[in-house]
């Protein structure tokens, strides 16, 4: 029987104490002793978020289908047990065995928001693990990865290697370089040495970089010939063949925040946002066959008992045998109280007449993401959504019994003048005339119910925009304050409501997207000043991370605010993310001309992707 790492007393003192307890259905334990490998994976989050996480789920599935490996779970402790544990010397452990984070192989830590960097450096703490790689000599070998390893520099003092794309692909290649360098006596720096030439993963310790006077990257070059100069993103091409499909996912004990069986339909996106990291990152578009989806989600279904499943993608719209497969589930699953959730769906009449065979209409609410106000900023950010259709939409909507509308905004886009940021209400002011010019009196389900949401713009690595300067947090306050003036204006403002996403943690993430190695300091002096969950409105506290920048001589403009030119080094830039320098400047002339870019089934824009051999890039070719 296993024993608890934590006391009786512990548990009872803190909030869900089955955070910590695991022993869930279908957690994987397995004999230590059997195993030569032993890895940590740590979503730097609560339980809850961490354990909906579905790249986490997969990278542990399939580490676990190595005999020789055994992959156990691990996530930050919330701030009444990480008291505790600070109080009481406690180590952090992992939740399958009980045992010490520190006595494992590896430790490996999913970046996947750039809220979540103190939450990294909590879990190297707790674990008793230095928090800076040049100061360890043993205990795990520290992997990043996720989205936000496509720029690692601004955590690179803390991990002693990055895995740069989809983890399918050479983890193989690294746990089998391992143990050869154990079995031959290697030490930790052999080993690392060894991981740099593995396609994908990328050894901070063996580059180094200059700056010029003015603080911008001089050079940035490996410390050995042999090391490579770029590190080339990995990722899955044959979606039948090599993608891990997961038979049964671990079933929390307490409710997760997506509580359902998550069913990834593809990878990629054909649309081409401007402002999209995703879509750029994961080029090119890898549809999974249709028949295998319906039996991964009769598997998961089964070995999980779950009441949900959600379809995965970024624009679900666009896997072109979503009618097979959304009909197939409604009627496979009919009468067994399975629901069906369908996020990232274009509103169409297809759209919505799955909605209405799945949703109740009375009580569910429609999304819409025009992104931009106006049709010439939607044109800037390479939308591709004009307001005839979004308006058609909403119409179509309301003639199937919806009343009820989210509409998503980014303020501060490249561009942006006052009409834009009006333009947001007077979208929302058309939507609830539609209601009202549509619908009979007698047919309607009480008033339209408009919520407005917006969100300021981060300029992110590997997007077109990635060389422009994003707004203060004063200039952000100042464009929502248009908005909401604008939207008290409308005829129909008792229909709209309108919120905003909180500015100062924005250019916060602006400043952790875009830095370089020397932001690193900032982010540890924040975090022993007490920045932790900074990913949470209750726990997040800018004026920490103000003191730490004023500590670290850290000038925040410099890296939010100032514009980039083409001929600067970027702190990314040594990745080779598949799509080209060269086309992401080519698409930020066209957001200047507000030139629309056809998606990549309409037509080839030459982004790079076309090098990997798969995917939409060779749909329908010889």
């Amino acid at each position: 029987m296993r024993k608890l790492a934590l006391s009786d007393d512990v548990l009872l003192s803190v909030d869900k104490a089955a955070r910590y307890i695991g022993g869930e259905v279908n957690a994987i334990v397995k004999d230590k002793d059997s195993v030569d490998i032993r890895f940590a994976m740590c979503f730097p989050d609560v339980y809850e978020i961490g354990m909906s996480n579905l790249g986490l789920m997969i990278l542990y599935d399939l580490f676990n289908q190595r005999p020789d490996v055994w992959c156990e779970r691990v996530f930050s402790p919330w701030t009444d047990l990480d008291s505790v544990m600070r109080r009481e010397g406690l180590r952090l452990f992992a939740l399958e065995s009980q045992e010490p984070i520190r006595d494992f192989d590896f430790l490996g830590i999913s970046m996947g928001y750039e809220m979540c960097y103190t939450n990294a450096l909590q879990v190297l703490d707790l674990s008793g693990i230095p928090l800076k790689a040049s100061e360890r000599t043993e205990g795990p070998i520290v992997i990043g990865g996720g989205t936000c390893a496509y720029n690692p520099e601004p955590m690179a003092d803390f991990f002693d290697l990055f895995y740069i794309g989809e983890g399918e692909t050479s983890y193989d290649a690294l746990f089998d370089a391992y143990k050869e360098n154990k079995k031959n006596g290697g030490s930790r720096a052999d080993f690392l040495r060894k991981a740099a030439h593995i396609p994908g993963i990328y050894v901070p310790s063996l580059y180094q970089v200059s700056y010029k006077e003015d603080g911008t990257i001089a050079s940035f070059t490996p410390l050995y010939e042999d090391v490579p100069q770029k590190v080339a993103r990995q990722l899955v091409l044959d979606m039948d063949k090599s993608y891990h499909r997961i038979k049964a996912p671990v079933v929390p004990f307490i409710k997760a925040t997506q509580d359902r069986v998550t069913l990834e339909i593809m990878r990629g996106c054909i649309r081409g946002c401007r402002f999209c990291q995703a879509g750029m990152l994961y080029r090119p578009t890898r549809e999974r066959p249709v028949e295998e989806l319906k039996e991964s989600a009769r598997e998961m279904l089964d070995g999980t008992g779950h009441e949900e499943i959600s379809l995965s993608s970024l624009s679900s719209s666009d896997y072109r045998d979503l009618p097979e497969l959304v009909n197939f589930l409604i009627d496979e699953f009919k009468g067994k109280a399975v629901n069906i959730s369908l996020p990232s769906l274009r509103i169409d009449a297809f759209a919505l007449d799955v909605m209405s065979k799945v949703q109740d209409v009375r009580k569910s609410s429609l999304t819409f993401a025009p992104e931009a106000g106006s049709q010439r900023l939607r044109d800037v950010i390479n939308k591709g959504l004009t307001e005839e259709v979004i308006l058609k939409g909403a119409a179509d909507a309301f003639h199937g019994g919806w009343n009820r509308v989210k509409l998503y905004f980014m303020l501060g886009l490249p561009t942006e003048t006052e009409e834009d940021m009006k333009g947001i209400a007077h979208l929302a002011e058309k939507i609830a005339e539609t209601y009202y010019d549509e619908i009979p009196k007698e047919q309607r389900h009480g008033k339209v119910q408009i919520t407005v949401s917006t969100s300021f713009f981060v300029p992110k690595p590997f997007t077109p925009f990635q060389w422009v300067g994003m707004g203060t947090e004063e200039a952000f306050i100042e464009k929502a304050k248009v908005v909401k003036a604008e939207v008290r204006a409308m005829l129909n403002q008792k229909s709209i409501r309108y919120n905003w996403h909180e500015p100062d943690v924005t250019v916060l993430e602006g400043f952790l997207a875009r830095g370089d190695r020397r932001c690193g300091a900032v982010i540890q002096k924040a975090y022993e000043m007490g920045a932790l969950y900074d990913a949470w409105t209750e726990s997040f506290h800018m004026d920490i991370w103000k003191k730490a920048m004023e500590e670290a001589g850290t000038d925040l403009d410099f890296y939010t605010t100032r514009e980039r030119s083409f001929d600067e080094i970027l702190p990314w830039d040594f990745i080779d993310a598949g799509v080209t320098r060269s086309f992401l400047w080519r698409e930020w002339q066209n957001a200047l001309k507000e030139t629309v870019t056809p998606n990549c089934r309409q037509a080839c824009s030459g982004c790079g992707a076309l090098a990997y051999g798969g995917g939409v890039c060779v749909e329908g070719k010889d």
